[in-house]
């Protein structure tokens, strides 16, 4: 089926092959290439490169049509904010939170589903905040001088990002570029809170919220796959519309797991698990890591432990050594971590350990 990459939510229906790699040219010079990929603004890459479970040769030989041409998914460039929600929001609808030096921005995924990137800026630093709804994931990247826009490809039915600058390609998931100028180099990433409107609104009373106000004529609230609340349609559904990396029935495909990875691997817990059982811990091969639930906004966080100090659940936090702590704030070092949908998550990383 060709219903993937919000297909159906795009500009157009236009169905094409996975085409050139970014940075192919016709009728143009090398070294006019070469100088104007030279000029070209980067979005910032971390210091170090994530791990990946498969080498990025097979990754670009697994990149598929989504439906869409580039750009037929439309990145919201110039987001638009309110202090109160829109009409169309319900108390348990999804939303993306952020939170960055006093700021607070919740972004409804009735309103990204139809675009899949908000090029955006808050605290002043240049930000893109980011959902694939075919693999439940909501991501967000430093983007320094550039966009980043939708490239209406798929990897393992994941978002594949294009960035402005250079036009390498980005599996939002992997953060890592599997073409272009830019392979094999990391994103900077921040940390996109998967809660509901009416936890995010209660826990933050100061927050402005993303408005329909996009740009575009779209069907907001009319969700090409199904809905959340409740669930139903793809979301709930066994099936994916494109064939996974890899298969795993470790747990129902469209699972929710919160899932870290590092330089060196990955490991995923299963989120309703987490909520009920409040601590897990895991490994990152000789790594112990510790998972703790945050039952306001039902989430949770991941951090390194390697000197494996106990960690247990209280009425109004954590205990550590005695120490009382909130779910976000252990004395341990937190690893970025995000939700996301088993299938996906086990197509790439089908050497990650899961925690249920």
């Amino acid at each position: 089926m060709t219903l993937g990459g919000a297909g159906c939510a795009g500009d157009d229906g236009a169905t094409t092959g996975a085409g050139s790699a970014p940075g192919s040219s016709t009728g143009t010079s090398a070294a006019s290439t070469a100088t104007d990929q030279n000029d070209r603004p980067e979005p910032p890459t971390a210091d170090s490169r994530l791990h990946l479970d498969f080498e990025i040769g097979t990754l670009e030989e697994n990149i598929v049509s989504g439906g869409v041409r580039k750009d037929g998914i439309p990145a919201i460039d110039d987001p638009t904010f309110a202090d109160t929600p829109p009409d169309g929001l319900a108390a348990d609808d999804p939303v993306f939170g952020l939170v960055r030096d006093g700021e607070v921005k919740a972004y409804p995924q009735y309103i990204l589903v139809h675009h899949e990137i908000v090029n955006d800026t808050i605290a002043g630093d240049a930000v893109a905040v980011t959902y694939c709804p075919l693999t439940g994931t909501a991501q967000g990247f430093e983007r320094g001088p550039v966009e980043f826009g939708v490239s209406g490809r798929l990897v393992n039915s994941n978002l594949t990002m294009y960035d402005r600058g250079t036009d390498s390609w980005w599996p939002q998931m992997l953060a890592t570029a599997i073409t272009g100028p830019l392979t094999g180099e990391s994103l900077q990433e921040f940390r996109v809170t998967w809660t509901t409107w009416d936890r995010w609104s209660r826990t933050y009373p100061e927050t402005r919220i993303l408005t329909e106000d996009t740009g575009f004529q779209r069907r907001y609230g009319v969700d090409p796959y199904g809905q959340y609340n409740e669930k139903r349609g793809y979301y709930s559904s066994t099936r994916t519309l494109f064939e996974p990396l890899h298969d795993d029935s470790r747990a129902h495909p469209k699972a929710v797991v919160i899932g870290t990875r590092t330089e060196t691997g990955a490991l995923a817990f299963d989120k309703e698990t987490l909520l009920r059982e409040r601590v897990l811990t895991g490994r990152i091969d000789d790594t112990p890591y510790v998972a703790v639930a945050d039952t306001a906004l039902e989430t949770g966080y991941v951090y390194a432990n390697p000197e494996s100090l106990s960690v247990t659940a209280s009425d109004d936090g954590y205990t550590i050594a005695g120490a009382a702590y909130a779910a976000d704030s252990l004395p341990l070092d937190r690893t970025l971590s995000f939700d996301a949908m088993w299938f996906a998550w086990a197509g790439f990383y089908p050497e990650s350990a899961y925690v249920n």
